[in-house]
């Protein structure tokens, strides 16, 4: 516990999840029930805090989202492979003690990009969240946004033609309110959704062409039995697939 206390109170660099539910995380879900199946790579840390929806900083354990995204059962997502991935990095970059990662869950299944604009409830919790999360239990610096999120918005034509420009605006929202006008945006193209309009989407969010905005693609990724979530497997290789994104993009002594 003194360990985690003395985390707890350092200077932390901070990590925003947002998105719909391949980032709060269905590994390991089936029906209403998660397996409680913990891979290796998303093991607790005592240098990995998440902040918690009461706005504490606590250890951090799957499912990161359990009190996030309340309304469906939670498993494995991205968010521990990722951390757990980029400690030993950035703690060699400091060059000093173990970094300490703060997780920031934001992510809520089943959204679409429209319930994310500027003055939603989804939004503003998450921007007010990624603030009380810099002044809290020894502050920090948020690092980077993951983003995780489209497949709601594959069902219609319009929705996935209006993808793009909605992606930017959010981008460009979330900089101007939270006052990093080049903070790092890790945005995930979709592996499911309608056979329509998913690939107009992936197509949006990989031609997205903005300053420090980089995106994985999950495509090929294995998916649950309802063909739509991520496996447990497949979250363990998007968190070490976003992690090298960082690492390599953002991650070095000149940013």
């Amino acid at each position: 516990m003194a360990e985690f206390t003395t985390a707890a109170e350092r200077k932390k660099q901070i990590f925003i999840l947002s998105g719909q539910s391949n980032m709060s995380g269905r590994g390991g879900v089936k029906g209403r029930h998660w397996d409680g199946v913990v891979p290796p790579e998303c093991r607790p840390n005592p240098s990995i805090l998440r902040f918690s929806a009461g706005s504490r900083w606590e250890e951090a354990r799957e499912p990161l989202h359990a009190d996030i995204d309340t309304s469906k059962t939670c498993g494995v997502g991205p968010g521990m492979a990722f951390a757990n991935a980029v400690v030993p990095s950035a703690t060699a970059v400091e060059g000093a003690e173990m970094v300490v990662i703060g997780l920031v869950p934001c992510a809520v299944g089943g959204t679409a990009i429209r319930e994310w604009e500027k003055g939603s409830r989804l939004y503003d919790e998450m921007v007010r969240r990624a603030k009380e999360a810099v002044e809290s239990g020894g502050g920090g610096e948020i690092k980077a946004v993951l983003w995780y999120q489209g497949e709601s918005d594959t069902p219609s034509e319009h929705l996935a033609k209006a993808y793009k420009a909605n992606m930017e605006k959010l981008i460009q929202d979330v900089r101007c309110d939270l006052q990093l006008p080049s903070l790092p945006f890790i945005q995930v193209a979709i592996a499911s959704g309608d056979k329509h309009h998913i690939e107009k989407v992936r197509e949006a969010q990989l031609g997205i062409d903005m300053p420090n905005v980089v995106c994985v693609d999950a495509k090929g990724l294995p998916l649950n039995e309802d063909h739509l979530h991520l496996s447990t497997e497949a979250q363990v290789l998007l968190g070490n697939m976003l992690a090298q994104a960082y690492v390599e993009h953002f991650l070095t002594p000149y940013n």
